[in-house]
């Protein structure tokens, strides 16, 4: 399954990024976005990026996971877990 997001009337369908550096938390994200479809790509710190990327894009106050769905850059696992929950994704 991907992640659906309605726009005047039609289902588009997309796909979750998560940024990660193997924390805990990453990996309830992962497990989470695994359990609702395994449609997502995981860049790892040091393996596909490194901190001076990660900072550049996110900036320095950012943590990780950082998550994106679609072209929408959601935040962290909190703000991740809100947009999931208002869009309706845990239903």
């Amino acid at each position: 399954m991907k992640y659906l997001q309605k726009k005047g009337g039609k289902e588009i369908k997309m796909q979750a990024v998560i940024y990660s550096n193997g924390s805990q938390e990453c990996e309830r994200m992962i497990s989470l976005l695994k359990s609702l479809g395994d449609d997502f790509h995981e860049y790892v710190l040091g393996v596909d990026f490194d901190d001076k990327a990660f900072e550049a894009e996110f900036g320095t106050n950012a943590t990780y996971p950082q998550v994106s769905i679609g072209y929408h850059h959601i935040g962290s696992m909190k703000e991740a877990l809100q947009y999931m929950n208002e869009q309706g994704m845990f239903v």
